[in-house]
């Protein structure tokens, strides 16, 4: 048996991946990552920079991606809980424009791998959560793109976060304002995810 499972999901390419975690009363050791192991899965990105992110409850991420410089994402929580988000915006894909979504927390330890092509956020459900990931490309500032949160062709259904409503989640300006699925649809901006 490998260290780590793959588990499909039902848009191909992404993946939640569960590691093999070893523990006892002092604690726990896990890999987090193994290229041959990850190869043995299937999976065989080329990881050039990682990210580390903290954030209050109710902050909503997202979503993102880049024109230019298009990246695939291996994220995991390592404190806290978040639900994190993948929406297809491959152009000619099967499921353009359709999202996955999944808990990931310190508790279960699960990653989530988000393909090249793909906008990407999270939504954080515990008092505080700090969020790593692995990209595959170099963040590009001016090739930056974004898809709506709330957009209802998408329809993400996001989790109620406690104590809050939906209106109270945390946004940057930024993040507020990003197109629908249809205003994306009617540019070129997306045209490059592949």
């Amino acid at each position: 048996m490998g260290k780590f499972k793959r588990i499909d999901t039902s848009i191909e390419g992404v993946y939640v991946i569960e590691p093999t975690v070893f523990g006892d009363n002092r604690g726990y050791f896990m890999e987090t990552y193994s290229k041959p192991d990850f190869a043995q899965i299937g999976i065989d990105n080329e990881f050039v920079q990682d990210n580390q992110s903290k954030s209050k409850k109710g902050v909503l991420r997202g979503l993102h991606f880049q024109k230019e410089n298009t990246q695939a994402k291996l994220v995991r929580v390592i404190h806290g809980e978040v639900f994190d988000v993948a929406v297809d915006l491959r152009p000619g894909s099967k499921t353009y424009g359709q999202w996955e979504g999944v808990i990931l927390s310190e508790e279960n330890k699960k990653m989530f791998l988000i393909p090249r092509g793909f906008a990407h956020g999270f939504l954080v459900l515990s008092d505080e959560a700090e969020f790593v990931y692995k990209c595959d490309d170099v963040y590009n500032h001016e090739a930056e793109g974004g898809l709506k949160w709330d957009d209802p062709e998408v329809g993400i259904v996001w989790p109620t976060v406690p104590g809050m409503t939906k209106e109270e989640y945390l946004t940057s300006e930024k993040d507020a304002v990003w197109p629908s699925l249809e205003e994306l649809k009617k540019t070129d901006l997306f045209q490059n995810l592949k």
